[in-house]
């Protein structure tokens, strides 16, 4: 769900071209598995298009591919801080409700076991949360605006 909605909120603000933003699970246990049809169908609702994503895993070696490694939850954040090799690549690993100053703790809750409910209330979580890391990175994704130089003429 993540993924889906920073994609769909980067092109919408016409920056879509300058970020790449992927999912990837600490597991490998659903490699190549589109998602649940259940994230499917609460992102459908929402207006969202989850139907292409496929399960994907992190790995060690995916830090060097990444400016910054948004965990769900503390349990994924644990093992994405052991896996980093040095201080620089442990500080790339932020946990997505550190965006949302009104969440109530910090750990995105799996629906899998749940109802409809649950993916919806999950779904917004993550898009309050996934608007406040844009509101961070914006700036530095906008070009900047520089005053065009101009040469009087006489």
């Amino acid at each position: 769900m993540a993924e889906v909605v920073f994609r769909d909120l980067a092109e919408h603000q016409g920056l879509g071209s300058r970020i790449v933003s992927s999912s990837a699970g600490t597991g490998e246990w659903h490699v190549g598995e589109r998602a649940d049809h259940r994230t499917i169908e609460t992102l459908q609702r929402r207006g969202y298009d989850g139907s292409q994503h496929r399960a994907k895993q992190f790995t060690a070696a995916s830090f060097a591919d990444n400016d910054l490694v948004v965990a769900l939850d503390r349990t994924h954040e644990r093992i994405l801080r052991e896996w980093a090799r040095d201080e620089d690549q442990v500080g790339k690993v932020i946990l997505l409700l550190s965006f949302d100053r009104d969440a109530d703790g910090m750990d995105v809750p799996d629906p899998y076991y749940a109802d409809t409910a649950m993916f919806d209330a999950v779904l917004a979580m993550i898009e309050t949360a996934t608007r406040g890391l844009f509101r961070q990175l914006e700036p530095a994704l906008r070009p900047s605006r520089t005053t065009p130089r101009t040469t009087p003429q006489n």
